[in-house]
């Protein structure tokens, strides 16, 4: 693969990760509600599912992929219970200002990873990315193993920089919401972005 090749791939990856959908509502909500702790764990499930997709398009799997309709549809279900979840959750969560929430409990971050792997692979907007979007940036057919290689090194380094951009700032601002009334509004308000998100993918 060319260094152009590669630059257009990066840009239209940008772009696409960058693009408000589910998952950086996800993203978003949950660094609204408590900070950057599990980040690493969340982003790295969106990482992996992204992969999984990418290496289904190069590989030939993509056709595949496609007639998994069932399993596509029990996967994408999963991903948006999930995002009901979180909505729920920070909906029903007590009202109190940000330094106390920090003292709360963490989530797993293996809970973390598989809920945000499961949103990831049921996501269409990532879907329609990789096995729609990708073939007319990248000639997949003639794909070398060494191009193969950049694609999933370009992936690594821009999807946890542009979700963690998200995360890092939505954290920063956790620190606007210091009285509880103000928090109440906070995860009142990410919740129903939350559970738009979910009717989002489980409508499409």
């Amino acid at each position: 693969m060319t260094w152009y090749g590669l630059s257009v791939f990066s840009l239209a990856y940008v772009l696409a990760v960058a693009i408000p959908g589910p998952g950086i509502a996800a993203v978003i909500a949950r660094s609204l509600g408590h900070g950057l702790r599990g980040a690493p764990a969340f982003i790295g499930g969106f990482l992996v599912g992204d992969l999984i997709w990418f290496t289904c398009a190069a590989t030939g799997l993509a056709m595949l992929a496609q007639g998994a309709y069932t399993v596509f549809l029990v996967v994408k279900y999963v991903g948006v219970a999930y995002l009901l979840y979180l909505a729920y959750r920070l909906w029903t969560a007590p009202a109190v200002a940000m330094e106390a929430s920090d003292k709360v409990r963490a989530e797993r971050p293996m809970r973390l990873f598989l809920g945000s792997l499961a949103l990831t692979m049921g996501n269409p907007k990532t879907m329609i990315f990789f096995l729609a979007v990708l073939p007319t940036v990248v000639e997949l057919k003639r794909l070398s193993p060494g191009g193969f290689m950049s694609i999933v090194a370009a992936i690594t380094v821009i999807l946890p920089s542009v979700l963690g951009g998200y995360a890092f700032g939505a954290s920063r601002a956790r620190r606007f919401f210091s009285t509880p009334k103000t928090v109440r509004w906070m995860q009142r308000g990410t919740g129903v972005a939350m559970a738009s998100a979910a009717v989002a993918v489980a409508t499409r």
